[in-house]
């Protein structure tokens, strides 16, 4: 049986300073490659990208200067974390929020290689509120709450057209930082463009609940249960649906009836549960939000990480994940499995291009 280790950090720091350029030092070396082989160097140049977070997300301006102070001020290490227009990146995960009135929860399975997650939970302040919850590309957010309750989780939306706008995680960031409440949330989702195909599921304080598809360049739909997997309702064919269950387990989570308080349960049994893990698709942790309390029970295959946002206790957590009975996704002809990604020798990557050996990203993958 495979195994493969994920070391989870749990970092509180109010406003941005040593222990986030620690954590940058420690990741930089990896995502400067990928960066690089996925063509962020072609990308809109420095001004371009600061300019759209002062157009966009001008609350975050002060945020992401800092941040690029903190991580040497350099050119490429400002347009990474802008997020603008950034190369594609994929994932899997499912979302679902539950309310009845008197309580509310929001929970999420994050699905993908332990290889590909930065494993970090973060409690900060950074714009004066109080955010909590999980970490990509350093500073945006998988999923998180903030002091007002409101909760949000993301799921890739199953394709990759690309058009002009954010990675989803910055803009999950700018509304941890500036919205109360779901409808808030809403209104920002329907003006900040996401330059890929998300799913995004929101819940607050209030008990109120929703999810939106948000298309490449812009654009959210309302859609009619506060669900999601990695598909969306227009029409379009979703990526790799057949190694992702992603229609297997929206048509489950469209039937589940439980309390909220029982909701993460659901998440940890199939078909919700993954644990393909050297293909790629893995359960890495099951976060449930609880709006009213303002906790974040991490749920991980030996153990629950109960944090809060009041008593928000930094540590470390090293999991170790077995994969099952693998089955070989079922790739179209003429069509690369992207989940090879999770097996990219990417210091090789990296070592390549720095020697002037870079070829395209494709000749890496396995298959």
């Amino acid at each position: 049986m495979t195994e493969m280790t994920l070391t989870f950090d749990a970092v509180s720091e109010a406003t941005p300073g040593p222990k986030w350029a620690a954590r940058w030092n420690r990741s930089w070396p990896a995502y400067e490659p990928w960066f690089i082989a996925r063509g962020g160097d072609n990308g809109p140049d420095r001004t371009t990208c600061r300019d759209a977070i002062a157009d966009h997300m001008p609350e975050l301006l002060g945020t992401y200067d800092r941040l690029v102070d903190l991580a040497g001020g350099g050119d490429r290490a400002a347009r990474f974390l802008s997020t603008w227009c950034p190369p594609q990146y994929l994932g899997g995960c499912s979302l679902a929020a539950v309310s009845d009135g008197t309580d509310v929860r929001l929970v999420r399975n994050y699905d993908l290689s332990p290889n590909l997650n930065e494993g970090l939970m973060l409690h900060t302040a950074w714009t004066g509120r109080r955010v909590m919850g999980m970490v990509e590309f350093l500073w945006g957010l998988s999923d998180g709450i903030n002091d007002a309750g409101l909760s949000i989780a993301l799921a890739y939306g199953g394709r990759t057209q690309t058009g002009r706008g954010f990675g989803i995680t910055t803009i999950l960031r700018y509304v941890m930082e500036t919205c109360d409440t779901v409808n808030q949330a809403l209104a920002v989702l329907d003006r900040v463009p996401s330059h890929m195909a998300y799913n995004v599921v929101v819940a607050d304080a209030g008990g109120n609940t929703a999810s939106v598809e948000l298309s490449p360049g812009g654009g959210a739909r309302r859609m009619p249960q506060a669900i999601a997997t990695n598909h969306q309702s227009d029409g379009s064919v979703a990526d790799r649906p057949s190694f992702t269950r992603t229609h297997e387990r929206h048509a489950h989570l469209r039937t589940l009836r439980t309390a909220p308080r029982s909701l993460s349960h659901q998440f940890r049994r199939q078909p919700l549960l993954q644990d393909r893990y050297t293909d790629g698709f893995g359960t890495l942790f099951t976060a449930a939000y609880d709006p009213k309390a303002l906790t974040l029970d991490l749920t991980l295959p030996d153990e629950t990480w109960a944090q809060s946002m009041d008593d928000f206790r930094e540590g470390q957590r090293v999991v170790t994940y077995r994969s099952g009975a693998v089955q070989q996704p079922t790739i179209p002809q003429g069509q690369p499995d992207w989940s090879g990604a999770a097996r990219i020798d990417w210091m090789q990557v990296g070592q390549d291009y720095a020697a002037g050996r870079g070829r395209a990203i494709e000749s890496y993958l396995p298959f």
